[in-house]
């Protein structure tokens, strides 16, 4: 199986940055998305030019592992926080052998 490497580019809302990250951190989202089979690596990082800019980097075993992912109950939730924090969202994906 090919890894999978997803960058999640988020432009959030003026000044709530903090906020929507913090949001998935309170609600336990983000210690059930890296508890989930497949995951190896789920980390927010803030840009130092940009104070709205996040970018999300995923890791996961396969394909499959994100498909199955995208289905949680969990992600369904991050949607509505989404929705609350975010304007844009840009994906950029990488397959490692």
């Amino acid at each position: 199986m090919d890894e999978l490497i997803l960058y999640v580019y988020y432009t959030a809302k003026p000044g709530c940055r903090e906020q929507f990250v913090r949001e998935i951190v309170r609600r336990g989202i983000l210690t059930a998305i890296r508890n989930e089979e497949g995951c190896l690596a789920y980390d927010y990082y803030f840009s130092a030019q940009d104070e709205n800019v996040i970018l999300l980097v995923e890791k996961w075993a396969s394909a499959a592992h994100q498909r199955v992912h995208m289905e949680q109950p969990h992600m369904a939730e991050l949607k509505t926080i989404k929705e609350q924090f975010v304007d844009d969202t840009r994906v950029g994906r990488v397959y490692l052998d």
